[in-house]
């Protein structure tokens, strides 16, 4: 009991340390990082927040898409719910959320150094170094100039936004650390916290997930090569099954697909010898591992942090100076390669000070690494962050209650800060979203990339029409605007009536469309007889196309939506007529009137959905519904949750029993 109290004690002593490094993060709402992506997060928390307890569909982002698709669930409901209890801005609730888990991570970083070597005062002195140092800056010089003394991990967590990823970091040390306890022996309670904890990796971030799935394989063959128990396998597979139990309600085939679709948007494609590279670098590392590990029963830890920190050393600094690329961008591992190689260091020093000859070296080289390289931020831990200036005068807030109190519900096309923080506040829906990330509909950046570098107005406007888009807003090179995304921003000019102008650089316009809606009634015949946009610049079909949908001889389709997941759609329809929604198909969506299902299809040329109906006058309600996958996820989700009660009920009785 007295080691137990002791090492509660050392926990909270770490914690409140860790907390005092990132204090200014629980009390600002809003940083000076106006181009940072943390706004992407602020605004699908608030718009979650609204919608609580659950939303399938996101109707404000890319024409729509499956709520689920856009990001991990962690960070947003943890945001969300934050906001919702502590009565607070997301913004607030982001800077909380993610500074909490911050000191978590710190925290983490103990417990796993603690379980591998069973030394707090190493463990303690490993911690102390991960906050403070980044030995990246030894090998990126990129990095260490902008970072500017500030460690990695919160370098890329304040100035750029890097919540859900820093988050999953912080999480990933505990998990690791549980994991390493349940792998050893058969400690029941231990395996269901290691599949809690990983599932709150995976849950927060894909990169930290990606980190897992690294260092997790690498920790089991350790432990084998060490221990030679085969029943570590079985432990590892538990552990596996349990997390993805508690993931699989949002983590589903569909969710996994699209987002290895939208990789190609936000990250360059690997190329083919890295794979080989790969084949052999794995083999090679699983060969010395478990060589090294034969009779040697204490050697699992060792093996563990050098093998991992040279697996992600070739895997970051390999992309950095060879290109070395399987998939995804390596260098967003740069804080879990700082970790590792840290641990890695920990374990040098280790080696070195058992050898009375070298203590010297062990008290005289960490005291001139960790106070000569980090003497900056040591001194000055809260510098990195600074509050915004008052809330008005910003200006990507300016634009979004412009939208909302003159523009509400018209789509919109918003490019850099402005696409960021559009929904922060209110919901204004537009072409394109936050991060590119969970895109159903694939023609989307086809449509934006010609808007934004096209020299002509009238392959753009086509486009624009196509997607049913009733604004434009354009930032000048002279604008407020960090982001330049528009190579020729003053084509509009003259072209398009203006509907507001900010006076520096950023101009919003009007698009001509027949009605500013997303439903129309088209002529069934033309409409399927409309062939697929062939190239970004095929102002053949996409003139054709808009024909068909921007016919002023059609009636009227109103459309009034009542939450994200139902809208409700009136036309007066004649004969061969069809309805056509603007929003993405998904085969989730259904249409109804009085109660009668109706069939709803994709429309052939923008993915939209399409309802075929009679003549005559109609009120429909198309609504999204659970997928099938989903209510499967929920089913292994019951199941884990009951794994983990049975496993904390024979920890429990071993506990009692010795």
């Amino acid at each position: 009991m007295k080691n137990l109290k002791w090492r509660i004690l050392e926990s909270v002593v770490v914690f409140a340390i860790a907390v005092g490094l990132v204090w200014p993060m629980f009390k600002i709402e809003y940083s000076d990082k106006w181009a940072s992506i943390e706004s992407t997060f602020i605004s699908d928390a608030r718009m979650l927040r609204d919608h609580l307890p659950h939303t399938g569909w996101q109707p404000n982002w890319y024409c729509g898409t499956r709520f689920d698709y856009v990001y991990p669930p962690a960070l947003r409901y943890g945001t969300a719910l934050i906001s919702k209890l502590a009565n607070v801005s997301t913004a607030r609730a982001y800077h909380a959320y993610s500074g909490f888990f911050y000191a978590f991570g710190l925290l983490g970083v103990f417990w796993l150094v603690r379980a591998g070597t069973r030394d707090s005062v190493v463990a303690g002195y490993a911690t102390a170094l991960v906050a403070c140092l980044s030995p990246s800056f030894l090998f990126l010089k990129a990095l260490r100039y902008d970072a500017n003394g500030i460690p990695q991990r919160l370098h890329v967590l304040w100035a750029y936004g890097e919540g859900p990823h820093i988050t999953a970091v912080s999480v990933l040390g505990a998990a690791l650390a549980a994991s390493f306890v349940a792998l050893r022996g058969w400690r029941p309670g231990m395996l269901a916290l290691a599949g809690i904890l990983s599932a709150l990796v995976v849950s927060n971030n894909f990169y930290g997930a990606t980190s897992l799935a690294i260092l997790f394989p690498i920790l089991v063959l350790s432990i084998w090569s060490a221990d030679r128990d085969n029943k570590v396998f079985g432990r590892a597979v538990g552990i596996a099954a349990l997390a993805y139990g508690l993931c699989a309600f949002w983590l589903t085939p569909s969710y996994v697909a699209i987002t290895l679709v939208d990789m190609k948007w936000v990250s360059e494609p690997g190329n083919w010898w890295s794979k080989y590279v790969l084949v052999v670098v794995v083999a090679l590392l699983g060969f010395v591992i478990e060589r090294a590990g034969r009779g040697r029963p204490n050697s699992a830890w060792t093996l563990f942090v050098c093998g991992s920190a040279f697996f992600l050393a070739v895997d970051v600094l390999g992309y950095e100076f060879f290109h070395f690329m399987v998939s995804g961008n390596s260098q967003r591992l740069v804080p879990e390669m700082d970790l590792m190689l840290l641990l890695a260091w920990v374990e040098v020093l280790r080696g070195i000070w058992i050898r009375p000859a070298g203590r010297v070296i062990v008290v005289a080289l960490p005291a001139f690494m960790v106070f000569a390289s980090a003497a900056f931020y040591i001194g000055n831990p809260w510098i990195p962050f600074a509050g915004s200036a008052p809330l008005p005068d910003q200006y990507p807030y300016q634009f979004a209650q412009w939208a909302h109190k003159n523009i509400p519900g018209q789509r919109t096309l918003t490019v850099g800060q402005v696409r960021f923080w559009f929904d922060t506040w209110h919901d204004n829906p537009q072409l394109d979203g936050g991060s590119s990330q969970g895109m159903e509909n694939q023609i989307i950046p086809d449509a934006i990339w010609q808007v934004e570098k096209e020299p002509k107005p009238e392959l753009a406007l086509f486009w624009l029409r196509a997607m049913g888009t009733d604004v434009v807003i354009v930032p000048a090179l002279k604008s407020r605007e960090n982001y330049k995304d528009y190579l020729h921003p003053d084509k509009f000019k003259g072209v398009l009536p203006v509907l507001f102008d900010d006076g520096q650089g950023t101009v919003a316009y009007r698009i001509p469309r027949v009605r500013a809606t997303i439903g129309r009634i088209v002529d069934r015949a033309a409409i399927n007889g409309a062939q697929p946009i062939r190239f970004g610049d095929d102002a053949e079909h996409l003139g054709k196309y808009v024909d068909v949908v921007e016919n002023a001889a059609m009636p009227e389709a109103t459309v009034a939506w009542h939450g994200y997941d139902e809208v409700e759609v009136g036309a007066k329809t004649g004969a061969g007529q069809s309805v056509l929604l603007q929003e993405t198909y998904d085969s989730a969506w259904h249409a109804y009137e009085s109660g009668k299902e109706l069939p709803l299809r994709r429309e052939p040329v923008m993915g939209f959905m399409l309802v075929d109906v009679p003549e005559g006058a109609h009120t429909l309600t198309l609504r999204f519904e659970t997928p099938l996958e989903n209510k499967m996820g929920w089913g292994l989700l019951v199941l884990a949750l009951g794994a983990i009660g049975w496993l904390v009920v024979a920890q429990t009785r071993t506990t009692t029993s010795s």
